[in-house]
């Protein structure tokens, strides 16, 4: 299972830290990854860990500001996100599969995924 939580309202410019904890599995040779979607629009990967290698992936539209993270202690997931814009309000979903990056988002059969959470970002 898949929790998120830490959306909310803030301005352009300001910073948001998403997280998604999990249970029932471990992150060990996982990919996990958050992804946004807005009405009309196609998911969006933003972010993606692969944990067996511990390779990244972001989205051209957030590289250099969002940074995703991992508390292993936790079995949390982090999206620390920086210099917010209205372009990226959304809702925000955490997802996990055995698998890398490249698949996470392919195989919703084989992925799980969490209740999403909604981040709104004004001018």
């Amino acid at each position: 299972q898949l929790v998120e939580s830490g959306g909310g309202l803030v301005q352009a410019g300001e910073s948001l830290r998403l997280s998604c904890a999990a249970s029932g599995f471990t992150f060990v040779d996982y990919a996990v990854g958050w992804f946004r979607q807005t009405p009309g629009k196609e998911r969006e990967k933003v972010a993606c860990i692969s944990h067996s290698d511990a390779t990244t992936f972001y989205g051209d539209s957030v590289k250099g500001r969002f940074t995703i993270s991992t508390d292993y202690a936790k079995n949390t997931e982090y999206l620390q996100m920086n210099s917010l814009k209205p372009e990226d309000t959304a809702i925000y979903y955490c997802a996990a599969m055995y698998d890398d990056c490249d698949a996470l988002g392919q195989y919703e059969h084989l992925e799980l995924w969490g209740q999403g959470t909604l981040v709104a970002v004004s001018f």
